[in-house]
């Protein structure tokens, strides 16, 4: 696992720029990354023998964490959490009824800082270069997994109380679509930077 702080992310490595044209790739990709945080998050797929169907909006927030860095990925999750505190409706399970701060306060509003975090993390990972190997797309996701769990657990314990089955909501229902989701980032972010060699060969 690579350990140099100075490597390119892979919308860098894809789309370089500099000056004015900087700024516009910026842009252009903090809207694309908020329009991707939209749809995955609309986006359910049942898997048995979990009993909540996987959710693709986590997937994307660690992806997109690691393909813009720390910098790029916080001013995208940021802008998407901003929309979603105005009423947008962007989360997984928002409606006209429940939507805005009132849903980001309530039993979600925990993972959505993880999220925050996850992001973070991902992209300082992928600094690193984490992200192009296996094992270290794993890693990487594994710590942006444990980043999410955390605030997100604490807060509902916070919110309903501890002496409610808190881990049997917030936790073991998601295990096995959360191992799948980070066995596919793994897979995919080394595919692409592979791709990314292979083009400019």
């Amino acid at each position: 696992m690579a350990q140099t702080a100075s490597r390119h992310v892979l919308t860098e490595a894809i789309w370089p720029a500099e000056g004015a044209g900087l700024w516009a790739r910026r842009a252009v990709l903090v809207a694309l990354g908020v329009a991707i945080h939209i749809a995955a998050a609309k986006i359910a797929v049942p898997v048995w023998p979990s009993p909540v169907p996987i959710t693709m909006g986590s997937f994307a927030v660690l992806m997109l964490g690691a393909a813009y860095g720390p910098r790029l990925g916080l001013a995208t999750i940021l802008v998407y959490m901003g929309l979603g505190a105005f009423g947008w409706d962007v989360f997984a399970g928002t409606s006209a009824e429940l939507n805005g701060i009132e849903y980001m306060m309530g039993g979600t509003g925990g993972y959505l800082v993880g999220w925050v975090l996850a992001t973070l993390a991902l992209g300082l990972a992928a600094r690193r270069g984490w992200d192009r190997s296996i094992g270290g797309m794993a890693a990487a996701m594994a710590i942006g997994t444990v980043l999410v769990y955390v605030p997100g657990i604490l807060w509902l314990g916070v919110l309903y109380g501890w002496d409610k089955p808190i881990l049997e909501w917030g936790l073991y229902p998601f295990l096995i679509g959360d191992a799948l989701k980070l066995a596919l980032a793994a897979l995919i972010m080394p595919a692409l930077w592979k791709l990314v060699g292979n083009a400019r060969a």
